[in-house]
């Protein structure tokens, strides 16, 4: 990092043009989603990982997921080297220098927020971009003005939360930090209607609209799995038909990741003191026992290779 190329920045980010290269830090499962969406938009991708071994990793994860997409009549093979073709990755920050917007996604099974780390990465990051590009992050239980301190710029700095499961929802939270600018949120704003979803100003608030909701929801499920009322898939099936909802509560935390949940929980009990945060015992003990959903193929349901469900449930063992 300390040979990133410093730029001197005017008193002001100078908002022109559209976006059209998006940067992405951190290309775990949120931020391949991300990528693949924004690809296929037709705007170009590029992701700053680890190491080029992590990068090859993940143009294979990515390959793998167009191809199920294709399976699904989603799009065809040869549009999907046309996505392909938009992607790049990267170990040096320094390739950033002529994105319109960075993404910060990065992901880590630690305790806590990492804001300290998240803070450096920000400061890094604007000291290649340009003085016109803005700088975001997809996190839902942190503001973006703690996120901004030490930007020389903090009124480029703005939240764009993808609510999950991605692919399928249609609304994104865009998060206005106190010294956020009008200009960057309507820039944000017309990105987010490039790739076919709405907008949702949010004022800053940790957990936002869609996460402060979801996470009294699961608990509560988790209450009424405990009490022995009903099943997993009774819950499930319950919410999904009396709600609208696409996916109950359990399909929902299990395709999020359970330790991400869990993540969610632990930062809103910290922030609120409320205990309809307070993580369940039954989600605690999912995750010591590595049951964290679709990515390890067992949660509150088990998964079959493709991800779908097996039909069967956690263990009452486990929930008790």
């Amino acid at each position: 990092m300390s040979s990133l190329v410093q730029f001197s920045l005017g008193k002001a980010a100078k908002i022109s043009g559209t976006i059209q290269t998006v940067g992405i830090l951190g290309c775990g499962s949120v931020g391949q989603v991300i990528t693949r969406i924004v690809a296929q938009s037709g705007m170009d991708v590029i992701f700053l990982d680890v190491s080029d071994e992590r990068i090859a990793e993940i143009m294979q994860e990515i390959d793998q997921q167009l191809d199920d997409v294709i399976s699904h009549w989603g799009i065809t093979p040869s549009e999907k080297k046309v996505i392909l073709s938009h992607i790049k990755g990267t170990t040096n920050i320094e390739d950033l220098s002529h994105c319109d917007l960075v993404i910060e996604t990065i992901s880590s099974r630690q305790k806590g927020t990492l804001l300290a780390l998240r803070q450096e990465l920000f400061q890094n990051v604007e000291k290649v971009i340009r003085e016109d590009a803005i700088i975001s992050s997809d996190l839902s239980t942190l503001i973006i003005s703690d996120l901004a301190v030490g930007l020389k710029h903090p009124e480029r700095a703005i939240g764009i939360h993808f609510i999950e499961p991605i692919d399928q929802t249609n609304i994104v939270e865009v998060v206005k930090g106190r010294e956020t600018s009008d200009e960057i949120f309507e820039k944000v704003s017309r990105f987010v209607k490039a790739i076919n979803k709405k907008a949702i100003l949010i004022n800053e608030s940790p957990g936002n609209i869609s996460t402060r909701i979801l996470i009294p929801l699961i608990n509560e499920a988790c209450e009424i799995l405990m009490e022995g009322v009903a099943s997993v898939t009774d819950i499930d099936e319950t919410m999904r038909e009396t709600t609208g909802y696409t996916m109950g509560p359990f399909e929902i935390a299990d395709k999020i990741g359970l330790d991400k949940i869990l993540k969610y929980m632990d930062n809103l009990y910290q922030e609120y003191g409320d205990k309809k945060y307070k993580a369940s015992p039954v989600i605690k003990r999912l995750v010591r026992s590595n049951y964290l959903g679709v990515q390890t193929k067992k949660g509150f349901y088990r998964y079959n290779n493709d991800g779908s469900t097996s039909g069967n449930t956690v263990s009452c063992a486990i929930i008790k």
